[in-house]
This record gives C-alpha cells, structure tokens and sequence, in this order.
C-alpha cells in the first residue's frame, strides 16, 4: 500500500506509481484548489498517489507562492474559472503575520487574536461563492519557543497565541457549513516538531516539512477528501482470541482469559475494547469474524470484566468456516460493500488470507502485541468523519434494531405480511435547514443504492434547496423498532415541463421496505403540483451501484435510451398516476 511505504522510496517511484494507478478503471476525478503559503508540491505529489490508490483522480490548481489572500480575495478569476470541489488553505504558523509584541497585556491579547481570525474570515468569505469545500489548515506550534515553558502562558508567548487562534478557527468552523479545519498541529505533533520542521527546507525551498512531515499531511488530508466523498470505512470486523482478550478462550477457558485491570497485558486488551466501543459510540458498526465454537466464543464477552457486550456487535460469526467466506457473510448481513469494512486479527496469516481473497477490505498489519493496535488504526484514518450527525451517534442502535427486525420476519409467512406488522410510517418533505447537514452527509457517502453517485457540497445542498429550478424532496422513516432517521434524497432538475432527476440515493438499511414507493409518490405529487408531465431517470453504473440497476424498472419507468453504462428513463404523469405506497401507513408529505 501507498500509505505504509517511506517518503524518500515514494519521491523515488513517483512517476512509476502515478503512471500505474492512472490505469484503474473508473477513477472519479475530483479538483483540489491549493491556496499556497508555502511550496506544496511534495505533499500534493504524496496526496495523489494516495487518492489515486483509493479510486480518486485529483486535478491540481495552485496558486502563486504565498498569494493566498489575494487569489481568494482581490482577484479571483483564475480560481472561478478552474471551479474546483475541495479548495485547501494551506498556511501555517510562518504565514502568521499580527503576532503579538513583547509588550502585549492581557487586555489586548484579543484584540491581535481577533485581527489575524478577521483575515482569514476574509478568505473564508471570499471563497463562499464558489461553493467548493473549503479546508483550512489549523497552526503548528513553532520550532522555536522564545521564552521558554513561559510562551504557553505569556500573553507575548507565541505557543499561546496558536493555541488561541486555533480554538478561534474551530469556532468558526463550526458556524461556517462549508468550512472544514485540516489539524496540522495534530500532524505535527504527532510526527514530532523536529522531525517535522526543516530549516534548510525552508530558507532554501520555502517547503515547510521534512519529506516525512510532508507525507504525513498528505494522508491527513487524503483521510479528509476520502470523508468528503463519502469513502471512509463503516465497520470493524474483530477476530477474537488474542485480539479482545489475551489467550485462547477454547483452551484456556473463559476464566483464564487476560482481560480486566489486574495485569499489563490485561489492561491493554481493555484499553483496546473501550477504544472500539468508543468507536461504535460515534457511529461505527462492530462485528466478530472468529474460528471457535459460537457457544465459547460468546462466553468471553460474558467475562464480568469485558467491556465489550454482544449487544455491541451488530453481526458474530464465531464457526470454522474460512475466515473470509465469513467476511463476506458479514458484508451481506449488513448490507455494506467489502470495501466499507477494516478487519484486526493478531494472526499474521489470517491477515494475509484476507488480503489476498478479500482485497476491498482493509487489513491493517497490526502485529500480535494488542498494545499497539489502537496506534495502528488511528494512523490508517479508516473512520475519519467531516462532521458528526445525530444519524451517526444512532447508527449502531439502528443496526441493532435492523437485527430485531430480521429476527421478527422470520415470524411470518410471506414478506407483505412482514411488511404490514412494521407499522411503518415516514416522512418526506423539501429540504428544510434543519437537515442540510445530514443530507450532504447521506448523498457524500451512499455508493451502492445511488443512481447517478453524484456528490455535492455543503454550500451546493444549500443552493439546491431554495432553487426555483429544483425539486428536492428527503425521507425519514419510523417502525414499530424505531426509528430509522433521514434515510432518503431525491434532486430534480426542472426544465420546461420535463423534470430530471440528477440524484436518488437511499441507505441500504431500508431497502426493501417500500421507502422507494413513497418517495416516487411524493415526487410525482409535486410534479404534478407544478404542472410536470414527465420524470426522467438516470442511472450511471459504476463498481458499487449495481444493487441499484433495476429500481427506476420496478418503478413502473420505461427505458428510453443510453446504453449499458448510462441508462435513461421514463414516467409519462400526462396520462395520470396511481399511488404505489402500500405499507407505508402513517405517510407525511409536507
């Protein structure tokens, strides 16, 4: 993989890389603006390949050397006109240009915090208009400290006037929908300020880090244009002796396993179990991928000292079978692609089946000694989020009910049964403010049931939104197991009396539940409302959307063009339209 080879062997094989990865099929091509207050070259050279390896052909556009204010504020043209996705504000502690003096009180320490955040608001600002996703790097703490401890405390000191200015930039980050902070300060930390920072590239280059400090920006940044597009991973997948507790439950017995706070290696098996529930806390799925005996393997999270329950885990699969075969199992009960899936075994040869058999799935190589696991995942990025939403937070509770769900079917004879006793009810209605956050965040990530896999920012969801030209319509749905949230998306582009739907997305947590009826029925209702005769579907194939390729079909549309890879449909509304909704009960459309 890119990301686990050297800098210096990167630099030496770049040409051969980018040559080679240029050839995947279907790359998404995506434009990165880079505002420079430095030369970045170096990084934007290990973020290509870094993005090229996970499907991502970026276009570059930089501006001149440490005209960042400028080219974002006074003149704009060639920025308009490259009209780029991502634009990255690239600065850092040596483009800070209001430090305070040595004689700076308390009382006017603000005053220069206020000063220097205004000028970045100004970039900010004049960025808006564009509608890209802006990305401001926070500041690194500087090489050298003037006065010693003291500058982390001295209204003068400058340590304490990054710290200051890089809470105020959250602040604004925030408040701002479009504004995401790049942590540079993280980066440099935890590279080292020594090792990150060169002088002699500096004065000579005007390059502000070492190559390994520049390869590290790049997959901090990689990790973040990954979350803007909706590419992080959805699901840990956990083998289970010697990877949650210390010993082989089927030998040792439950009683003999090492978990608790009694020894080191205890303490760092539970270390590693609170960091995975902390994970699924924020939104992140749990399942056991394990060779053992279910009924033993069940008894370790019993242990009166695992932090770790089975209510925890939205899938386990503890039998003989190969390891991989039960990935996939995983996969399809959950209903998630191989590639939204890291798996962590001690095994060294397990990880290297998986690889070989599986390699959408990601297996990081993260040895046999559970102290440094947690270290490993964190440098891999697998679960970097842009923002977290309330959907994330209940995500693994809804999974939870998904599972209640499929337990209650099998009480039933047919699946309209099934379909009647969910008592279901939703939602749909046009974009409201509320949730622009939550559908920019649904359309960033939804690859499989995503008809066109178009993407669109922050600021682009917000225009739609109040456009006259647009139709946008979302879904929340709601069962007797609770509730599902906002789930669906719908945009349509009104031209004459045509409307054409350039987006259609739906969380594959509720396939199959008639969502899709409801939605059409909405749509078509507010076409009809608006005088619209006609709906014109797309749908674009790619790796990931097959599960999507016959919904417009079963949906009462008629094929009307395109070929194989791009399919054009149609709903004649002139000869009218008979609802489809039929389990939906409780049915909002406001």
């Amino acid at each position: 993989m890119i990301a686990n080879a050297g800098a210096v062997v990167l630099l030496r094989k770049q040409k051969g890389l980018r040559r080679e990865l240029q050839n995947r099929p279907n790359l998404l091509s995506i434009r990165i603006a880079f505002l420079c207050g430095s030369t970045v070259n170096e990084v934007a050279a290990f973020l290509e390949l870094l993005l090229l390896e996970q499907g991502i052909q970026p276009v570059f556009y930089f501006s001149d050397y440490n005209k960042y204010f400028e080219e974002a504020v006074l003149d704009t043209a060639r920025l308009v006109e490259f009209k780029p996705d991502i634009v990255f504000v690239y600065t850092s502690s040596t483009n800070i240009q209001g430090w305070p003096l040595l004689d700076t009180s308390e009382s006017d320490l603000n005053a220069y915090v206020v000063a220097e955040s205004m000028r970045f608001a100004a970039i900010w600002n004049g960025l808006q208009p564009l509608g890209a996703v802006v990305v401001q790097n926070n500041f690194e703490l500087p090489a050298q400290r003037l006065l010693g401890n003291y500058d982390a405390v001295s209204p003068t000191g400058r340590v304490r006037f990054i710290n200051l200015l890089n809470t105020e930039f959250a602040r604004e980050a925030a408040a701002r929908t479009n504004l995401l902070i790049h942590d540079l300060n993280g980066v440099a930390a935890s590279v080292g300020l020594k090792a990150f920072h060169d002088a002699g590239r500096w004065f000579s280059y005007k390059m502000l880090a070492t190559p390994e400090g520049s390869l590290e920006v790049a997959k901090s940044a990689a990790a973040m244009v990954l979350a803007i597009y909706g590419r992080t991973k959805k699901c840990l997948v956990l083998d289970l002796d010697n990877t949650l507790w210390g010993g082989v439950i089927g030998d040792d017995g439950p009683e003999q396993i090492k978990i608790g706070r009694e020894t080191a290696e205890a303490e760092a098996f539970t270390a590693f179990q609170e960091y995975c529930l902390q994970l699924r806390s924020r939104g992140i799925l749990l399942a056991v991928c394990s060779k053992n005996s279910e009924e033993i393997a069940r008894q370790g999270l019993e242990h009166p000292d695992s932090v770790l329950l089975l209510d925890h885990f939205s899938c386990f699969k503890a039998n003989w079978e190969p390891k991989h075969e039960n990935i996939k199992a995983i996969a399809s009960a959950l209903n998630i692609g191989l590639d939204s899936i890291v798996f962590v075994d001690d095994n060294p040869a397990e990880r290297e089946i998986i690889s070989a058999q599986l390699p959408a799935v990601a297996v990081p190589d993260v040895g046999s000694d559970v102290s440094g696991f947690i270290r490993v995942l964190e440098d891999g990025r697998y679960f970097e989020p842009v923002r977290l939403s309330r959907e994330d937070l209940k995500r693994a509770e809804q999974y939870q009910e998904n599972a209640q769900r499929a337990a209650f079917q099998g009480r039933f004879q047919n699946y309209d049964e099934y379909l009647e006793s969910l008592e279901m009810s939703a939602e749909v209605a046009a974009f409201k403010p509320v949730y622009l956050d939550r559908i920019t965040q649904l359309i960033g990530k939804t690859n499989q049931f995503n008809l066109t896999t178009r993407r669109y920012t922050r600021a682009q969801v917000e225009a739609i939104a109040t456009d006259p030209s647009c139709i946008s319509l979302y879904g929340k749905l709601t069962d007797k197991f609770g509730d599902n949230g906002l789930i669906s998306v719908i945009i349509g582009r009104k031209e004459n009396d045509i409307l054409h739907i350039d987006l259609w997305i739906m969380s594959c947590r509720v396939l199959k539940r008639g969502m899709e009826t409801v939605m059409l029925d909405a749509l078509v209702a507010e076409c009809q409302s608006q005088g619209i005769g006609e709906i014109r579907g797309y749908y674009i194939q790619t790796e990931r959307n097959g599960l999507a390729a016959g919904h417009y079909a079963a949906l009462g549309f008629k094929r009307s063009g395109g070929d194989d890879q791009h399919q054009v449909f149609r709903l004649d509304l002139s000869q009218g339209y008979q609802p489809q909704n039929k389990y939906i009960k409780e049915y909002v459309h406001e």
